[in-house]
């Protein structure tokens, strides 16, 4: 066995990957394959952060909700929820929340009113 196999093994198999996103802190598999079956909070203050963004889009504006602490299928459901109430698309990557156009307004008042703090965030 080669010294660099070895160092390796020594590491437990796995170094770094970026296929696989969030993994669960208590079994270490990814959060869809998850079998201890705690759901994992996104990590943030409790604070909802909603801003536009445009950079890296193509010049589309989108407009971005992170930092709200609801746990996998929750998070979901806020999300469809918000995209109906605009009437727009969007996407849920990584716990953050994306909804295509500027509705940062209409988001910021709809989360007051499912009873969330949110804020404005950005320019």
């Amino acid at each position: 066995m080669s010294k660099k196999s070895s160092s390796f093994a020594a590491l437990g198999g796995l170094v770094y990957s970026t296929d696989a996103g969030r993994h669960c802190p208590d079994c270490g598999k990814p959060v869809g394959e998850c079998i201890c079956g705690q759901p994992v909070l996104p990590e943030g203050d409790g604070v909802a952060r909603v801003r536009r963004e445009s950079k890296g889009r193509g010049g589309k504006t989108v407009t971005t909700i992170s930092g709200v602490t609801l746990a996998g299928d929750e998070l979901k459901e806020l999300a469809t929820a918000l995209k109906k109430r605009c009437g727009t698309g969007g996407a849920l990557k990584d716990g953050v929340i994306e909804i295509q156009g500027e509705h940062v307004e209409l988001l910021l008042a709809e989360l007051h009113k499912r009873g969330f703090k949110a804020k404005k965030s950005g320019g």
